[in-house]
């Protein structure tokens, strides 16, 4: 079998594709590429490691640089990645840059989790690339993480991560409560992605009255998808048991008041400085919880 040959062919056969039709040319363009990883992963195995080098040479001059040696090396380990059964349906499904981005995390269990966020949400290789910068996979908890790997359903609160990130681009130095306020509300759109999807904003420093004092609710949130509002809390020291009564009492105000008879039950969420596993231990409402923020 003349392996240099059928991949030149491939390659070739790609190209025209690409300038010839536009749908579906990236769906096509990867299952080329993983095609030529299988060769590649042939030929290196019959002739050793250092075809891929002759390959590349002769490629970059009779079809165009960009085939160069880092090039096929990339396509063997899409083949590679991705060559048992239960990968392949999933490989023509995502560009070829994501695949890049997703291709070096080795781990399975990561890569099918970025993998799925690309699917459900159509990730850009921007977007990808920010949330694997952010460890995002790394954040969940091991309970969460082994629900993902049987595939069994999550709450709401599973999907936040632990720390969440916020983002300081004016490069504040002195993080009061105000202050880490108005850094989330400055990067909004950025902050509801950390904690998952589905999230909407309905107003931050919420203000509600109970008996003859007013409160104000630091953020009010609604998440379409669990169907419920969720009350967030910031703080910038360590957790504390106060902390647990002030929210359910926010809490229980948006159940009696704003929730209707079709909603779930509100979630709240306490982001602090440092968490405390035993005062969580001992809340008796499972529907809050907490999260330690780290600024960036």
């Amino acid at each position: 079998m003349n392996y240099y040959n059928e991949i030149k062919d491939k390659l070739i056969e790609n190209e025209i594709y690409a300038k010839v039709k536009d749908y579906s040319k990236e769906k096509h363009r990867v299952i080329t590429y993983f095609e030529i990883g299988k060769l590649l992963y042939e030929a290196g195995s019959k002739y050793g490691d250092n075809i891929i080098g002759k390959y590349a040479e002769k490629l970059t001059i009779e079809i165009g640089k960009k085939y160069n040696t880092r090039t096929l090396r990339s396509m063997r380990q899409l083949y590679f990645s991705f060559k048992d059964d239960i990968w392949k349906p999933l490989v023509s499904k995502l560009s070829w840059t994501n695949l890049l981005l997703i291709m070096p995390l080795k781990d399975k269990n990561k890569m099918n989790y970025y993998i799925n966020q690309c699917l459900i949400y159509n990730l850009s290789k921007r977007q990808l690339q920010e949330k694997i910068k952010n460890n995002e996979y790394d954040r969940l908890n091991k309970k969460t993480k082994d629900k993902l790997i049987l595939n069994n359903n999550l709450d709401i609160v599973e999907y936040i991560p632990n720390p969440i990130i916020i983002k300081n681009k004016e490069n504040v130095e002195i993080i009061t409560e105000k202050v880490l306020h108005n850094l989330i509300i400055e990067n909004l759109p950025s902050f509801m992605k950390e904690l998952g999807t589905g999230y909407s904003f309905i107003d931050n420093e919420y203000k509600i009255k109970i008996g003859q004092r007013y409160n104000y609710i630091d953020l009010l949130l609604f998440n379409y998808e669990f169907n419920c509002f969720v009350v967030i809390e910031l703080k910038v020291t360590e957790l504390k048991k106060q902390y647990i009564g002030q929210i359910q009492i926010y809490m229980d105000y948006i159940d009696k008041n704003i929730r209707k008879s079709y909603h779930d039950k509100t979630i709240g969420i306490i982001i602090c400085k440092r968490n405390n596993e035993y005062i969580i231990e001992y809340c008796s409402n499972k529907k809050i919880i907490s999260r330690e923020y780290k600024i960036i």
